[in-house]
């Protein structure tokens, strides 16, 4: 089923944007397009035949890759390209946007590099294994998904209802630059919206001084670069300033916004979420970031954009980005349209117990999550691996200004210690707020309570803690359009038969629950969802992005609560 997006797909020229808008540079030659691909029982030998063309950055199990094939446990997935290196001085770095799940990387058959983890994006330094001319660069992919500890979201073998079609392979962009010997790793970007300044550093390889060009001035690094008299970044208002650092003779692009997350009291006493120093409720959308012809990957960048601008347009100012990490261009978008995004971890562990998963929905039951075994969670090695991605995680979207709230577990999948992860996180990044445990199993900690109400009216209730209620999902409600549905079946928590009868489910959801909650202290509502996946038809707009149920404008009046 495919987009429109996926209908006008030009195969010689996929996903061409720069791929790392937070830290741009001018060197960027894009690797996408068809490469060969082989899938086969064996693991570290390269294939000698090849089963065909894969369109990369697609995987291998959706319809846009042109293999339309699920990877199964005991399989690995080949792919392989020609690259004629450019003429160049200093290094030659080789970037993966992501790559499902566990991979080694090859040039010239001599193995380069191997990564664990499927939804962050790695790098190395290749200038050792490239030769003048051209360059023959392999990939090798294993993809256990739910049968493995490893982080695995929603992907399920035996999909169904809200667990997906596994994907796998590589499903971001394949990118190379040139940079001098002497070059900038990282950037970490702090706005201090009470001071008026920006702290900035640089990671850096060689020997030189960095510094930060910013309005004329130069400052040494790491430095607090003033600034004065700054516009304050919102959804309303997404200002952002762009500055440069620059290390010997490389130099690279950013971007900054001055803006402050904080959890505080209200005039009447009530703990709210606040944005730069005032109450700021967070009327938001559930966002999974799955597509009907590229699963995990976007068809273009227009179809990022289109998502984000379609939730704006009908009122929202977050999207909850559930459980899964996007490309750095979709959290850019977000930076610069205006759209705050709570940002989930990865699930990982074990095979889920029903009760502890789904019965809390019920009986708002919520157990201890230092029980291992309970929580699918008794492998010691699929913890560490857990906590290794969630660092990696909170480091690579660090310099995001639209991050407003991290998310390191939901409903259950695989939590464990949530009052320890929360309290590293806040550590981490403390310029966020954390929500621990999204929905249930509440360890009563942190500054917020995290919801989900489902098949029942929502009444709000102040936290006996006292810290901010999140309603952090609820609605659901079903409406299938003949001709832009996945499956025959579907599932959702509500099911109606006309775009009317979604009107008025909705106004009397949000007038009679949602703005009576939000008069009393509710700090913010995730309605789901942005879009159908797979068997869900809960979405506000259909899975191939053809239909938006009802006018952007009418769910804006719908959902205002103040």
């Amino acid at each position: 089923m495919l987009t429109s997006w996926g209908e006008r797909l030009d195969k010689n020229n996929i996903l061409p944007e720069y791929p790392r808008p937070q830290m741009r540079r001018d060197s960027y030659y894009n690797l996408n397009g068809e490469w060969d691909y082989a899938i086969t029982a064996a693991g570290e030998k390269q294939p000698e035949k090849w089963d065909g063309k894969i369109l990369v950055p697609f995987s291998p199990e959706c319809e846009l890759s042109g293999v339309g094939r699920v990877l199964k446990p005991n399989e690995y997935l080949w792919y392989r390209r020609d690259w004629e290196c450019p003429e160049h001085e200093g290094r030659v770095l080789l970037h993966f946007g992501a790559v499902d799940q566990s991979c080694t990387v090859y040039i010239n058959g001599l193995r380069a590099f191997r990564h664990s983890g499927g939804y962050l994006p790695f790098e190395f330094d290749a200038t050792g294994f490239l030769r003048k001319g051209v360059n023959e660069i392999s990939v090798s992919v294993r993809d256990l998904s739910d049968t493995a500890h490893e982080a695995r979201g929603k992907q399920k073998f035996e999909r169904g209802g809200i667990w997906y079609t596994p994907q796998s392979g590589i499903w971001q962009t394949v990118w190379a630059e040139c940079v001098p010997e002497d070059c900038i790793k990282r950037l970490k970007i702090t706005p201090n919206f009470d001071e008026a300044f920006v702290e900035v550093s640089a990671e850096t390889v060689g020997g030189n001084a960095a510094y930060a060009e910013f309005n004329g001035e130069r400052y040494p690094l790491p430095a607090k670069i003033p600034v004065p008299d700054f516009e304050a970044w919102s959804p309303e208002h997404p200002k952002l300033y762009d500055f440069a650092v620059v290390y010997g003779e490389d130099r690279v692009e950013s971007y900054f916004a001055m803006r402050k997350f904080s959890v505080e009291k209200d005039e009447k006493g009530v703990k709210r979420l606040f944005l730069n120093g005032k109450s700021y409720f967070h009327n938001g959308l559930l966002d999974q970031g799955y597509w009907s012809d590229g699963m995990y990957t976007a068809p273009s960048d227009e179809a990022l954009i289109f998502d984000i601008q379609t939730a704006k347009d009908m009122g929202f100012n977050m999207l909850r980005k559930h459980i899964k990490v996007e490309p750095l261009r979709w959290y850019y978008h977000c930076d610069r349209l205006g759209m705050l995004v709570w940002q989930d971890m990865i699930n990982g562990g074990g095979q889920y117990n029903p009760v502890i998963i789904s019965a809390p929905l019920v009986t708002g039951v919520h157990l201890s999550d230092k029980n291992y075994k309970l929580f699918a969670r008794d492998d010691m090695e699929g913890r560490a691996h857990y906590e290794t991605e969630l660092n990696e995680m909170v480091g690579t979207l660090y310099n995001c200004p639209c991050i407003a709230m991290w998310v390191p577990f939901n409903e259950g999948w695989g939590q464990f210690d949530a009052a320890r992860i929360a309290a590293k996180v806040m550590q981490m990044d403390p310029t966020r707020t954390v929500d621990h445990a999204s929905g249930w199993h509440d360890q009563k900690i942190g500054e917020t309570k995290s919801l989900h109400v489902y098949f029942k009216k929502y009444n709000f209730k102040p936290d006996k803690l006292g810290r901010a209620v999140l309603l952090s999902e609820f609605g659901g409600y079903n409406l299938r359009c003949e001709g832009h549905c996945f499956n025959t079946k579907d599932f959702g928590y509500k099911r109606l038969k006309s775009a009317d009868e979604l009107q008025r489910s909705l106004e009397k959801l949000y007038g009679g629950e949602i703005r009576p909650a939000y008069e009393q202290g509710l700090a913010a509502a995730v309605y789901t969802q942005l879009s159908d996946v797979e068997d869900e038809v809960n979405g506000l707009i259909t899975y191939d992005r053809k239909v938006v149920k009802l006018p952007p404008e009418v769910v804006q009046k719908i959902i205002k609560v103040d």
